[in-house]
């Protein structure tokens, strides 16, 4: 059986069970798959939109964690899953174990989901006008986008399908080039419906979104600080920014970012759209988050290279804390971890509670990408950008060389560390421009590798 067939269940769940804070951060009671599919009323519709996000959010902290770990950010340290240290560390894969399946099918879960609701949305009787039809499909669509991407990233050259509208009749695999142009152009359809969706959405959408609400310093309504369509377009130009560079199309890159994304030189670097957390009802915790001086049986451990070789003076080093405690004699001394031959100093804490948000993208990535798709025309540009995020980061004015390659490996370094334990961003960044190689081995038998496998119970 295809695994994409098998998601109905879990969606069905997460609509009757929806656990997004929106709003007020109540918890919502969900409607049916086939009340959804077959008439989306507007009621429906505020609670489909909070499964959507809800289910954004699950299985984020085991896709994190492989590909941070596989891009040798930081090792997942728990006794009782070897896999951790074994299998994502050496290269030796299973196609049929939870790093690879779990991730995989919770974003197609959640793709699944956003095509109940435009399918809802085109048989729905329910008195929407014409651009609040727009405004549904054009949020939607991005997070389906985003989605897609987030499947994509782990397959790679395996490829992914596009097409899951139809269970029964799944649409092919594509390769990686053409899943790349159709998520871009997907991007690119919602950014035309937010276009056309009015002053707002018809729907509420959670505190998640509120950093996009005149971040690139386009002036908004101070009187309403509701999220619009046009707010929420520069989160999907702002996404379609990521695939363009991973495309290799600077100079799309660089349209969207001056024109229409929420990319702001001069902005506070968090600015951006977050998952949001919490503790009440049925919503869930933060599941990056560990306590300082975890023990073995769960921790993130930093790659000692995140200190090594880090520049003196970085105060993105503080994103990871030393392991001390107290002796039996009441002194403060080191405690290191060590598991299967691994030995780390510093806990990964960029999470500072459990219900701390976890970014989906922000300003820092945006002015890294505008320095990135400058690297090669106008380069003076690039060095500028770059400067931005060393003086924020404390370590003062890159003095290095300018040609592209010096540039993209000072590009590379400043996202290594200012998007650390976010999102597996530096294993896919090296692998874009060739580099897995600069990886470092731990271990006699340890391994990098360029893809996770597909599924084995996705028929191809």
């Amino acid at each position: 059986m295809k695994i994409i067939k098998i998601f109905l269940t879990a969606i069905l769940f997460s609509m009757l069970v929806v656990s997004c804070e929106v709003e007020d951060g109540s918890d919502l009671n969900g409607p049916s798959i086939a009340s959804i599919s077959s008439d989306l009323s507007r009621g429906e519709l505020q609670e489909a939109v909070g499964g959507i996000l809800a289910d954004m959010r699950t299985r984020i902290g085991t896709q994190v964690d492989a590909q941070s770990v596989a891009g040798r950010e930081y090792w997942r340290f728990q006794s009782s899953d070897p896999r951790w240290t074994a299998d994502l560390l050496t290269g030796t894969l299973d196609n049929n174990t939870f790093y690879t399946t779990a991730p995989y099918s919770s974003r197609y879960a959640t793709v699944k989901e956003v095509n109940l609701v435009l399918e809802g949305l085109t048989n729905s009787t329910e008195s929407f006008s014409d651009e609040e039809k727009a405004g549904i499909r054009g949020f939607v669509n991005t997070i389906k986008a985003h989605e897609l991407l987030m499947v994509l990233n782990l397959q790679f050259q395996n490829g992914i399908r596009i097409d899951v509208a139809d269970g029964d009749n799944l649409g092919p695999f594509v390769d990686y080039t053409s899943a790349l142009e159709a998520i871009f152009n997907l991007l690119q359809s919602a950014g035309t419906d937010l276009s056309n969706a009015g002053d707002e959405f018809a729907f509420g959408l959670p505190s998640g979104f509120d950093g996009i609400e005149g971040a690139s310093g386009i002036p908004d309504d101070p009187e309403n600080e509701i999220v619009s369509p046009a707010d929420f377009l520069r989160f999907t130009n702002s996404l379609a920014a990521r695939v363009a560079a991973y495309r290799g199309d600077y100079t799309t890159v660089n349209t969207l970012l001056n024109n229409s994304s929420f990319m702001n030189l001069t902005g506070d670097l968090t600015n951006g759209v977050y998952m949001t957390f919490s503790l009440s009802g049925t919503d869930i915790a933060n599941p990056l988050f560990f306590a300082k001086n975890s023990t073995g049986a769960n921790a993130r451990i930093a790659h000692p290279t995140f200190i090594t070789e880090a520049e003196a003076n970085d105060n993105r080093v503080g994103k990871v804390v030393f392991r001390e405690a107290e002796n039996s004699a009441g002194v403060v001394v080191p405690n290191p971890l060590t598991q299967d031959n691994l030995t780390g100093a510093y806990d990964v804490f960029i999470y500072d509670s459990n219900i701390a948000p976890v970014a989906i993208i922000r300003n820092e990535e945006l002015i890294l990408l505008y320095a990135e798709a400058n690297h090669i025309t106008n380069p003076v540009e690039a060095v500028n950008a770059i400067n931005i995020i060393r003086n924020a980061a404390g370590v003062g004015p890159y003095t290095g060389g300018t040609s592209p390659t010096e540039l993209v490996t000072e590009i590379l370094k400043q996202r290594r560390y200012s998007l650390f334990a976010e999102g597996g961003h530096r294993w896919i960044d090296l692998r874009r421009f060739n580099r897995l190689d600069e990886l470092p081995l731990d271990r006699s038998g340890d391994a990098t590798f360029e893809q996770f496998p597909t599924p084995a119970n996705e028929n191809r």
